[in-house]
């Protein structure tokens, strides 16, 4: 009998160490996932970039009616991960006023991000001597094409409509 309850103390010692480096690593995980962006749609079935890198306002909508597409194809915004990533003559869908801002701010509320170069708005600065204003919705990356290949290797399909 004393056996038995020392296999049982055991046995209840064990299940709670157990528990205890599951939560902590659950924890852990947990932070980590916070600084992942690819969290925050922990249940998207399909992640896309839709790259933009035209000025031509035909495509510009075109990328914005693809993105609305992609959400209502998977079911709603839960499903699917978007972001728009705006460099060279794209860049012109980020001016804050642009036509399509309130399409922008939309799909925004939908989860889509949306990418601007920064280095092409210092390459327009420089030359133009003017800064373009962007929208506030507007997430700003260094390069724009090394974002993309980033994203490539962490299993983002990227789309060049």
């Amino acid at each position: 009998m004393t056996g038995s309850k020392i296999n049982l103390f055991n046995l209840g010692t064990l299940l709670a160490l157990i528990l205890l480096v599951g939560l902590h690593a659950t924890h852990l995980v947990g932070d980590e996932a916070l600084n992942d962006p690819l969290s925050e749609k922990p249940f998207a079935e399909a992640r896309v970039i839709l790259q933009l890198s035209d000025g031509d306002s035909d495509l510009q909508s075109r990328v914005l009616n693809i993105a609305n597409n992609l959400i209502k194809h998977y079911g709603g915004p839960d499903f699917i991960d978007i972001e728009v990533v705006a460099f060279g003559p794209g860049i012109e869908l980020l001016y804050a006023d642009n036509k399509n801002q309130d399409r922008i701010s939309s799909l925004a509320t939908s989860g889509v991000r949306f990418m601007g170069c920064m280095n092409t708005v210092e390459t327009i600065e420089r030359t133009t001597g003017t800064r373009p204003e962007l929208n506030s919705l507007t997430i700003p990356v260094q390069t724009g094409v090394a974002h993309l290949v980033k994203r490539a290797g962490q299993g983002y399909v990227i789309v060049k409509p």
